[in-house]
């Protein structure tokens, strides 16, 4: 077997890796992995790490799941893609129907992509077609939130707020109507204002319900998001949520939006939903905006969109399988304990270190925000990096430094994620 140094070679020789700088990727030591065991990764000089950003906020059950190879094994059997494009297959017929009564969308229709952006797309063209399906037009804009992040391709780039490196593309985004962060001060109202104010060209208003992942994990409260979706219903204007990172229970509850208490238009979910084992998002549409779809074969009523690997056969057996383990493992239940038990460890280890500005946590999502007391000192990698070092396996945004463990995380687990925290921070930080 070749050496770690061979494989990097190998690697940066042929793969290009996103938000990733080529030119210093071999020089960042980066983790080569082979295969992966219970909540640990192991790459190719046998090294373990255990994975406590759910390898990129995917992983939920662990890795090399026997239930969850075994459905896959079990479809593999069966047919492993045939095209949804005006035909069905069974394995997403029954994930649909077992993620229908779950998700807190009134009478919810599924149409599968494979991965948050896509899903995110899909939702952007199925809100401004609901409105031009019924001769309402200049229903062209959408409200979006400071802070906010819904992928990178360029619809979802465009409701976006920016960010990591994706200035560059801003002759491409269209504009969006934008106020502040729900979670800050005067927010709401700026929301339900402009709302108020632009109900006649909004096609809809999309958030990220209780967590805003990519900017940090900047919390967003509950009564905020109703706040807003009272405003939306009162001027008719569709919502979306935008729950790609903290559906299927990273935040305590299946989906975030049931601890606010509304139902939006339109659900997307994405990340988690198979588990982190293979690719597969999906946009639930309501009964009422898919109804207005509805019409003479072929008119212009269809939503002409699709992916050819839109239902793919293999992913939505896993993903049913993972619905259905989560039920019997009680997984919620480990992640509220789980979740209780890191915030107090963070609370007594990290908090009072000198280098935190602040720690925000829902669930197992958290984002440690450092203060170094310069530009350019890189606090967030080199951090990550001593975690790394340590064998705990961290990715930070910027100077945040982010932990969202695998739902099936144990009690020791998290103390070892807690205690590896605390000495990186120091080991950076500190003269």
């Amino acid at each position: 077997m070749a050496d770690l140094p061979s494989w990097i070679e190998r690697d940066a020789a042929v793969v290009w890796h996103g938000f990733t700088q080529m030119s210093t990727y071999a020089d960042n030591r980066p983790v080569i992995v082979e295969r992966g065991e219970g909540r640990e990764l192991i790459d190719v000089d046998g090294n373990r790490y255990l994975d406590a950003i759910s390898s990129l906020w995917l992983t939920t059950l662990g890795h090399a799941v026997p239930e969850l190879d075994q459905a896959l094994r079990d479809q593999l059997a069966k047919v492993a893609h045939s095209t949804l494009l005006g035909n069905g297959n069974t394995a997403v017929i029954e994930l649909a129907e077992a993620l229908a009564p779950r998700v807190p969308v009134d009478g919810a229709k599924f149409l599968f992509a494979s991965d948050g952006a896509a899903a995110v797309e899909q939702a952007l063209k199925i809100a401004f077609q609901f409105w031009t399906n019924q001769e309402i037009t200049g229903r062209n804009r959408y409200l979006a939130f400071g802070g906010a992040y819904h992928g990178d391709t360029i619809g979802s780039l465009s409701l976006g707020d920016g960010g990591f490196g994706t200035d560059v593309y801003d002759p491409l985004r269209f504009p969006v109507l934008r106020t502040p962060s729900l979670g800050e001060p005067g927010a709401v109202d700026a929301a339900v204002d402009a709302i108020a104010a632009h109900a006649h060209e909004l096609a809809a208003v999309i958030l990220e319900p209780l967590v805003q992942g990519a900017s940090g994990m900047t919390l967003v409260p509950a009564e905020a998001v109703a706040a807003v979706a009272r405003a939306a219903a009162e001027h008719d204007v569709l919502v979306i949520h935008d729950e790609v990172a903290t559906g299927f229970g990273r935040t305590g509850t299946l989906f975030a939006t049931e601890q606010c208490g509304t139902r939006p238009d339109i659900l997307v979910l994405g990340k988690g939903i198979t588990g982190g084992y293979l690719p597969l998002s999906a946009t639930v549409a309501s009964e009422r905006v898919w109804g207005a779809f509805l019409g003479a074969d072929l008119s212009d009523r269809t939503l002409y969109h699709g992916h050819s690997y839109s239902g793919n056969a293999l992913a939505a057996a896993v993903a049913l399988r993972h619905l259905q383990l989560i039920d019997e493992w009680d997984v919620l239940a480990n992640v509220r304990d789980r979740a209780d038990q890191l915030g107090a460890g963070l609370t007594e280890a990290v908090a009072p270190l000198a280098a935190v500005a602040t720690i925000r946590r829902c669930g197992l999502m958290v984002g440690i925000e450092l203060a170094p007391p310069a530009e350019g000192l890189r606090w967030g990698r080199k951090v990550s990096a001593a975690c790394v070092e340590r064998g705990v396996l961290i990715r930070p945004l910027g100077d945040v430094i982010v932990a969202m463990p695998p739902l099936t995380t144990t009690a020791n687990e998290i103390d070892r994620i807690v205690t590896t925290l605390a000495a990186a921070i120091t080991e950076v930080t500190e003269p």
